[in-house]
């Protein structure tokens, strides 16, 4: 009888196998990101940029890891210095670019504002902030943490976001416009999560450990809400704009206000897919 390592190999070795056989989705993205490209390059201030994004670039690992050279790069460590960083943690970690790309379809499903791939991909820093975490976190966890924090001070001082690099972030997460977003060291964001601008998953006080945030699949977060503390929100839920939730939130449940407190509750449905941020009707409240 197999031994039970043996048999803990053959699954993990039938798991890659099975990961190595299903589509990439940042190859199946490339062929619409290069037609975009060579369509905005029609217009001739474009040109140029076009082609150094996408045109001339290898595939979609190339063209993100430039991105974020250009984007990153400054005097003390160089563009180019930034993107083979990212280039070589793609050609590693190559979930890490698999989750950039189901990100990037996320955006184009989910945002009305992103009429293309290659605009989010180009223009939007919600997104770009994102994949830079991705390879802050890899770097973090190789407890290469110094050129972490280096990478988050300055998505901070770019895009105007503070994502600490251990905090733990899904697939196909919408962080949109991306202003004044604020998520905290032992913050957890499950997949298929939709944040918009001023979101803050903080802390509370001067607590140590595990203190903020778990963010569970399909919630929805909208403009200015604060979530503080080692609590759960739970698969499903929506957060109105400008709330302070301070305490755990049911499954599929929808709060509000100041402290926010529950207004709907439902029995299906993700909002962070659909974008729904309408409420039911509920009693004036701060």
């Amino acid at each position: 009888m197999p031994s039970r390592s043996s048999q803990q190999r053959a699954r993990q070795a039938e798991t890659a196998e099975t990961a190595a056989s299903l589509p990439s989705v940042a190859g199946a993205l490339w062929p619409s990101l290069r037609d975009e490209a060579a369509q905005a390059a029609g217009e001739r201030l474009l040109a140029p940029l076009m082609h150094q994004a996408i045109l001339d670039r290898d595939g979609f690992d190339d063209s993100l890891a430039q991105l974020l050279g250009r984007k990153l790069g400054d005097a003390m460590i160089a563009p180019a210095a930034i993107a083979a960083l990212a280039a070589e943690t793609y050609r590693t970690e190559p979930d890490i670019l698999e989750a950039g790309a189901a990100d990037l379809r996320a955006v184009r499903e989910r945002d009305p504002a992103a009429p293309d791939l290659a605009t989010a991909l180009l223009y939007f820093k919600g997104f770009q902030a994102l994949q830079a975490h991705r390879v802050a976190h890899r770097l973090w966890v190789q407890h290469r943490r110094s050129l972490a924090l280096h990478l988050q001070s300055r998505v901070s001082e770019i895009f105007g976001l503070d994502i600490h690099p251990a905090a733990r972030i899904g697939r196909r997460v919408l962080i949109d416009h991306g202003t004044g977003i604020v998520i905290g060291e032992t913050a957890v964001v499950d997949d298929d999560v939709s944040l918009l601008q001023g979101v803050t998953l903080g802390g509370t006080g001067k607590l140590t450990g595990d203190r903020h945030p778990k963010i569970r699949r399909g919630v929805l977060i909208g403009a200015g809400a604060t979530v503080l503390g080692n609590i759960e929100i739970g698969e499903g839920a929506k957060i109105g704009a400008g709330s302070i939730v301070l305490e755990d939130v049911h499954p599929y449940t929808t709060v509000v206000g100041n402290p926010a407190r529950v207004v709907g509750t439902r029995h299906v449905g993700m909002p962070a897919l659909t974008m729904d941020q309408s409420l039911p009707p509920i009693d004036y409240m701060i």
